[in-house]
């Protein structure tokens, strides 16, 4: 089971929260998947979600692909859930760490995401930590920018979100995103 750790309601009136536990049995309208620009889902999170919400998910990235050309740091694709309790995945591209602009990068494929659930008129989201497993970003660096990103899109007014949840599953990550959150979210 998720165990929400810490939570704040921005000025906004967004709700933001960190969670402990697996992104895959989330049930916000959508959670996001930590991907490659070609969605190619064989490791780490986007392994575990494909496994869990079944090959579909992984059927739709490679349409997507196939349609669209790879995916774009701002410009995530998103799929069905498949079986998972989320109605959709948004298959977010972060940066891989020590490729250049890797805040820019990082803030962007939030900023997308976040789009792209706006587009689908989506009231809630699950993030994981992106771009910290492989992609090697470091995990309090990458927790800080994503932090200040969330806080830069709820900025301005209108956004249908109202729930946006950082779902990670190992302590390391769990207290590096503890750390940012104490510094950027008070």
């Amino acid at each position: 089971m998720n165990n929400v750790l810490a939570e704040r309601v921005l000025p906004t009136g967004h709700t933001i929260q960190i969670v402990q536990g697996d992104i895959s049995m989330e049930t916000t309208d959508a959670i996001v998947n930590a991907a490659n620009a070609y969605l190619q889902h064989g490791a780490g999170v986007a392994g575990a979600i494909v496994r869990s919400g079944g090959p579909v998910i992984q059927q739709e990235s490679e349409a997507w692909v196939r349609k669209n050309g790879p995916v774009l740091h701002s410009q995530p694709a998103w799929t069905s859930g498949g079986k998972l309790p989320a109605k959709y995945v948004i298959h977010a591209v972060g940066p891989v760490w020590g490729d250049g602009d890797e805040d820019a990068k990082l803030a962007a494929a939030i900023h997308g995401s976040l789009a792209a659930a706006e587009d689908l008129k989506l009231s809630s989201i699950s993030f994981p930590a992106i771009s910290t497993g492989i992609f090697g970003f470091p995990k309090e660096r990458a927790a800080g920018v994503i932090f200040s990103a969330v806080d830069e899109y709820f900025s301005r007014d209108g956004s249908g979100i109202k729930l946006i949840r950082f779902v990670l599953f190992d302590k390391e990550t769990v207290d590096a995103f503890m750390k940012a959150w104490k510094k950027v979210i008070g």
